[in-house]
């Protein structure tokens, strides 16, 4: 199958790539690979929700978030690729989540990454993992994600 025919059969609509922030693109393609630059949760342009997890975001909105981060990662690769079938599955994801202090479930919110991309790449969405918590994110996000993906 086909992930444009696994996204639609998952009721998954890619969203638009969103517009960097500052001086980068949002992916680049090399060595038969797509690397993402660092993709916030933007909805339509703007973020859901700001704030650290645990303290003004809880650790299952901002699970959904970094959801919405791979979304977009996959958006701007697939961009960068030529369109999303040609990407074939993913290498590794990097996560970044704005912590409060004492707060210690970054893999738990990084998991919105890793499931829907397992869920849209199957086998091929296996991938190495970062779950690394932070002081601070651009734009007082509460997670950032970026994705190495395989070419097909």
């Amino acid at each position: 199958m086909s992930v444009s025919d696994r996204l639609a059969e998952l009721g998954i609509e890619l969203p638009a790539v969103a517009t960097p922030v500052a001086a980068y693109v949002p992916a680049v393609v090399h060595g038969g690979l797509v690397y993402t630059s660092g993709q916030l949760p933007f909805v339509d342009g703007a973020l859901p929700a700001v704030g650290k997890v645990g303290a003004e975001v809880s650790a299952e909105d901002a699970k959904t978030y970094a959801r919405t981060c791979a979304l977009n990662a996959l958006a701007a690769a697939a961009d960068a690729a030529g369109g999303v079938d040609r990407i074939a599955g993913v290498l590794r994801v990097g996560g970044f989540v704005a912590s409060a202090e004492g707060f210690t479930g970054q893999p738990g919110v990084i998991n919105g990454s890793s499931d829907v991309l397992g869920e849209i790449f199957g086998d091929a969405g296996r991938h190495a993992r970062a779950a690394v918590g932070v002081a601070e994110l651009p734009l007082g996000s509460p997670v950032e994600v970026e994705v190495a993906f395989l070419l097909a």
